[in-house]
């Protein structure tokens, strides 16, 4: 479980009585997909006739684009996660990443979820401790990403929920 059991207020909507505005959920998103997509060819190549996976990320876009209701997104993550239950290694981490990214559409606190899929998808392509590396590499790439205005939102959540993320934001 990569969510706290007491919600962040700090990723709740304002419309629903926290602080996050429209526009950071927006960012978070696309922060979300960017981090997802950036692995999902681990998943490609294993499975290239399943759409799922990608079709998760162009949904979450089109969502942060205001194209789709967000049930549509969350429903195209639900699906990229079925993809990923019945494969192993750095193909399911990288579906579950992208499925994590089209639910932040539903609960903006998954933006982890997808920036830590993605890290343990390219440590599974390493042997030993270059997968260690290799996942420090992943996500100093993943923070250089971050847009500005929710840098420190998403830098002081991976400091809160790195143990509970399996410790992949130690970069």
């Amino acid at each position: 479980m990569i969510l706290p059991k007491d919600r962040d207020p700090r990723f709740i909507t304002i419309r629903r009585g926290g602080t996050l505005t429209d526009s950071d959920h927006r960012m978070l998103a696309l922060w979300a997909a960017a981090c997802a997509e950036h692995v999902l060819h681990l998943f490609e190549s294993v499975e290239p006739s399943d759409p799922r996976p990608r079709e998760a990320i162009e949904q979450i876009r089109a969502w942060a684009r205001g194209e789709i209701k967000m049930s549509q997104s969350r429903a195209a993550g639900g699906h990229a996660m079925a993809a990923a239950r019945v494969l192993s290694g750095a193909a399911r981490h990288a579906a579950f990443a992208a499925g994590q990214a089209a639910v932040v559409a539903h609960v903006a606190a998954h933006e982890l979820g997808a920036a830590a899929y993605a890290i343990k998808a390219v440590r599974a392509t390493a042997p030993g401790r270059e997968g260690e590396s290799a996942g420090r590499l992943e996500c100093l790439w993943q923070r250089e990403q971050l847009p500005d205005e929710i840098r420190e939102l998403v830098l002081d959540d991976q400091r809160l929920r790195n143990e509970i993320c399996w410790s992949v934001f130690d970069c």
